[in-house]
């Protein structure tokens, strides 16, 4: 079968003159019970194939993904609680065959019946880049501790990953495979991704009415997560017994694309019916933007009138939020005062942008770390553990929390 299919690959595709090399990915995105999206870039256009299958059977299903540098394939009749294995096969230099496979495995979201789910979660990957008097791009501090978080985050048991956004510190989507997709590309070939826009996502000029095409040119394009019509840039899946929420904050950062936040906005009446519908699951939110923060940011005062009272009334038991470069943990936060039924905020502010010092202290902190980290999260039926862990593979905080 695998030799018919180079067959017609190379019948359809005859004027390539070099083997492709994969330069991003492959990377795993928008999970559902029964299909997985797997993308990639080579730096020739060029056909591939792939085989796919429940682990260890890699090779029963087989598709073909068309001449191009930007490849994305779809993986379907797959089935929920199952874990998966895939090749992907490129053309060699004398284009006879097939190079090595690049080889991942995957795990597609759970039902309902199941209780128990691991994952992983990191923050801003982006550190602004360096250059010599020549030119030259400079290595930096960012560079070995990504490099170090992702050897550790490789060795955790997870079903997915989610960043907490702000990708890269330009938002282009040429600075990604530095600041993100190389050192991360081991997790990210056998983890699928969830991502909760930042404004760097919007680019440097989001203020500006003209900067519409800046997401969709280097984010959008390259990403597939459980978008909508309805809901372009926010979105929520389920998994085992816990419902995801996904928000996009990015108006309260000065992004003039970015969908409103006010109580009368599409996202919130969204939101609040996502919520209201989760049952006796457990609400996690993830968002960029903080509502209580500590660090030198401090929080987003519109963030925090227009949703900390929704989260509330909603029963949102975990709010995961980027924004600031350190890690932060609230107590369970009630109407402004600590309460044992409130909602816990977790700030995972940086996989790479240099950490910030607790400029903007608040009786709400539980703690505050000034460190790169990033947090491997377990939920058990009606207990989720968290423990976060600085690049030398430390413990900074572990706290545990009931449904």
């Amino acid at each position: 079968m695998r030799k018919i299919l180079f067959l017609i690959c190379f019948l359809l595709y005859p004027f390539i003159l070099q083997a492709a090399q994969v330069s991003r990915g492959p990377y795993l995105e928008d999970p559902t019970q029964s299909t997985m999206v797997l993308r990639w870039q080579t730096d020739v256009p060029t056909p591939a194939w792939l085989e796919y299958g429940p682990a260890p059977r890699c090779n029963q299903i087989m598709t073909i993904s068309p001449e191009g540098r930007n490849h994305k394939v779809v993986l379907y009749g797959l089935v929920p609680n199952q874990d998966f294995c895939y090749r992907l096969y490129v053309y060699n230099r004398e284009r006879d065959g097939a190079q090595e496979p690049i080889t991942g495995t995957f795990r597609t979201l759970f039902s309902a019946e199941r209780k128990i789910v691991n994952f992983l979660v990191m923050g801003a990957t982006g550190e602004p880049l360096s250059y010599d008097e020549s030119g030259n791009l400079l290595p930096s501090e960012a560079d070995a501790a990504r490099e170090s978080l992702a050897s550790l985050m490789e060795t955790e048991t997870s079903d997915f990953v989610i960043h907490t956004g702000n990708i890269t510190a330009s938002g282009l989507n040429i600075d990604a495979n530095r600041e993100f997709f190389t050192p991360f590309k081991e997790v990210l070939r056998k983890t699928p991704l969830f991502v909760a826009l930042g404004p760097n996502e919007y680019g440097p000029n989001r203020a500006d009415r003209e900067s519409k095409p800046f997401l969709a040119n280097n984010y959008t394009r390259f990403h597939s997560m459980p978008w909508s019509n309805a809901t372009p840039k926010y979105y929520s899946f389920d998994t085992a017994n816990a419902r995801f929420v996904f928000l996009d904050t990015n108006i309260a950062e000065g992004a003039a694309w970015a969908p409103d936040l006010d109580e009368k906005s599409n996202q919130i009446a969204w939101l609040k019916t996502t919520l209201a519908g989760a049952g006796e699951r457990w609400r996690i939110v993830v968002m960029n933007a903080p509502a209580y923060s500590s660090g030198a940011r401090g929080p987003n005062n519109e963030v925090f009138a227009d949703l900390v009272k929704i989260f509330e009334d909603y029963r949102v038991n975990l709010v995961i939020q980027g924004g600031d470069a350190n890690y932060e943990r609230t107590f369970p936060m009630f109407r402004g005062e600590i309460k044992p039924r409130g909602v816990t905020y977790l700030t995972l502010g940086t996989a790479g942008q240099t950490p910030t010092k607790r400029t903007n202290p608040d009786a709400s902190t539980a703690r505050f770390v000034s460190a790169r980290h990033y947090a491997a999260v377990k939920i058990v039926d009606r207990k989720l553990s968290v423990k976060i862990y600085n690049e030398k593979g430390k413990t900074i905080d572990e706290f545990d929390q009931y449904l």
